[in-house]
């Protein structure tokens, strides 16, 4: 009788391939888009209109996207998007990560229902609440704010901080804090010295979230704005006009910020998968 007998060699390096393959299709996926906007923002006319594509473009220059930059109002638009994402994410950490840590750690009456309730508020579209949220902040003196813009997006936000950070403090032993507890700790030294340090990684990737948001929200601050308008909001009604070249330039300013950000807090986020990065 016959007997059948498997290579593993020959198993291991299929799954590799594989895992390669998908890895490269992944890389490819999120790069060649970002690769085509910086052509066209870096090439003029000629790196738009240029068919077929090479992979080693002639005639880059940075000068179209330096003229797409002096272009009045678009360093200031920027500026004002990078302060309603910094108030987005400082508000989301601060606001967030206590409401999630109360959801992993203590029972109370109504916790499942609050949490859904927390979830509901993004069912809500802005489009409905545009008109009431441009009358209050008109009379709070919130319109045309960035600061009014970062609260908007904060709520955007908050609810997927809460149930994000949840999920982390949750992965964190409750013993770890009890043993704290026991050497003297109180209740918010353990959390800052033992629960804060572990929980970081996740805590960053919240942060990136809300980050992400904000830089790339545009219908709350194209309503809630006039003069101090978003980035996003600003490339809506200024570039619709405009040539090609300078929107595919209005896109790679709209990338890098993101890019930059990510790749500032990497080793962080790569601890989550425990890869270490330095």
């Amino acid at each position: 009788m016959s007997t059948s007998t498997t290579n593993p060699a020959g198993f291991v390096s299929s799954r590799r391939w594989l895992l390669w393959s998908g890895i490269a299709a992944l890389c490819a996926w999120v790069l060649v888009p970002i690769y085509l906007v910086a052509l066209g923002a870096l090439g003029g006319r000629q790196g738009v209109y240029q068919w077929p594509k090479t992979g080693l473009p002639t005639g880059i220059s940075i000068e179209p996207f330096l003229l797409f930059l002096r272009t009045e109002g678009v360093v200031q638009s920027f500026l004002n998007s990078l302060g309603a994402a910094g108030i987005t994410v400082a508000l989301s950490i601060i606001l967030g990560a206590p409401a999630g840590y109360a959801l992993a750690r203590y029972n109370f009456h109504g916790k499942d229902s609050y949490r859904l309730l927390v979830l509901l508020t993004r069912a809500f579209p802005l489009a409905i609440l545009a008109l009431p949220l441009t009358v209050s902040f008109i009379r709070l003196g919130l319109y045309d704010t960035i600061v009014g813009v970062g609260l908007i997006h904060t709520v955007l936000a908050l609810p997927f901080a809460a149930l994000v950070t949840q999920g982390i403090f949750l992965g964190v032993p409750k013993e770890l804090e009890e043993a704290a507890w026991v050497f003297g700790c109180t209740r918010v030294q353990a959390f800052f010295r033992i629960v804060a340090p572990l929980a970081l990684p996740g805590i960053v990737a919240t942060a990136v979230f809300a980050f992400v948001i904000s830089w790339n929200e545009v219908f709350a601050a194209s309503v809630l704005t006039v003069r101090n308008r978003t980035l996003t909001a600003y490339l809506l009604t200024v570039l619709s006009e405009s040539p090609m070249h300078y929107r595919f330039a209005g896109g790679l300013m709209l990338i890098l910020p993101s890019v930059v950000f990510i790749f500032a807090v990497r080793r962080y986020l790569f601890a989550i998968w425990g890869i270490s990065s330095k």
